[in-house]
């Protein structure tokens, strides 16, 4: 699927007031995404502001400095008339922003780069063939002739380099590299995102990942590996919620793996699901057994239940994707 540049620039001229969003549990192609796509709007003469479902989390606050993201709550009014959903396009993924997606009575559009979609009532310009939305905010920049500036590029630069895995998987391209060194022209620096991103981890973080680490288990002559997260483990290791975050890209290091999964426990129950492969196994196929969604190498999902029960589910599946596609 490409994107009809010129219809989508038509969109944003024709409005004046934007609210944007993105999903729960926000990374960085979702808030440098959304930053990027702010700073295009605010260049245009136009008002912007971004409002999402959860807080942007602490070892990400450093995208935006000035705190202009704010987090829905009950005194949240929204007057805008165009709502631009970035970086998903599943009313699960949207949590409470999805409530004030379907009341808003004004233009709706979606940008993303994730396969499935859901009908959220958006006008979709998707590229199923990006590596991340944070690319496809960059091209829009480019097409309306508007200046990325440094914030800007620090944002879309991050986007890019974390959906990648810092350039290392399969979805990083030729074109990948281009829009970095345009960025990196733009005022991104490189040493100082993977700084901010990886070498200021919390006792609590590392603690936590000890624990992730620790309960690795495999299967299938190690082509299977697959651990979990416990809600108490956060108040145990002193960790937050963010700081599982890539922790599946950990088991992946391991020699031999083809597809990995995570369990991680949510406040109020449940399960997240995260999916990795570097098979022939489809994640987004995965997914979409328990509602999910996303890539053919990375997807994730939900699932209610105990952590027996929902392995009892999940296992079996993932077993089965990776028996089907060695034969």
């Amino acid at each position: 699927m490409t994107i009809n540049w010129d219809l989508l620039s038509e969109r944003i001229h024709a409005s004046q007031r934007f609210v944007l969003c993105s999903h729960i549990r926000p990374d960085c192609d979702a808030l440098g995404s959304e930053l990027g796509m702010a700073g295009i709007i605010a260049q245009l003469g136009k008002q912007v502001e971004i409002i999402n479902g959860h807080a942007t989390p602490p070892n990400l606050s450093f995208l935006d400095p000035g705190e202009s993201i704010r987090m829905l709550d009950s005194n949240t009014t929204i007057d805008a008339d165009c709502m631009i959903v970035l970086d998903t396009s599943a009313w699960a993924q949207l949590g409470p922003m999805g409530e004030e997606l379907r009341r808003f009575q004004g233009v709706k559009l979606c940008i993303d780069h994730h396969v499935g979609e859901d009908d959220l009532g958006t006008e979709f310009f998707k590229d199923t063939s990006a590596e991340a939305t944070g690319h496809l905010v960059a091209k829009l920049a480019k097409h309306l002739d508007v200046k990325i500036d440094r914030s800007m590029a620090t944002s879309l630069f991050a986007a890019i380099a974390t959906d990648t895995g810092w350039f290392r998987f399969g979805s990083t391209t030729s074109a990948t590299y281009r829009i970095i060194a345009d960025l990196m022209e733009c005022g991104a620096v490189p040493a100082e995102i993977y700084g901010h991103l990886y070498e200021r981890d919390t006792i609590g973080r590392v603690r936590l990942r000890g624990r992730i680490l620790s309960r690795t288990q495999d299967e299938l002559q190690g082509a299977l590996v697959y651990t979990y997260v416990l809600k108490n483990d956060f108040e145990e290791t002193g960790a937050v919620a963010s700081d599982t975050e890539d922790a599946i890209n950990l088991t992946l290091a391991i020699a031999g793996t083809q597809v990995a999964v995570i369990f991680v426990e949510q406040p109020d129950g449940g399960f997240k699901l995260s999916f990795r492969s570097r098979c022939a196994v489809d994640c987004n196929a995965l997914a979409k057994h328990f509602n999910g969604g996303g890539h053919k190498a990375a997807a994730g999902a939900f699932l209610q239940g105990t952590l027996s029960s929902v392995q009892e589910l999940v296992l079996p599946a993932v077993r089965a994707a990776m028996l089907a596609t060695a034969t």
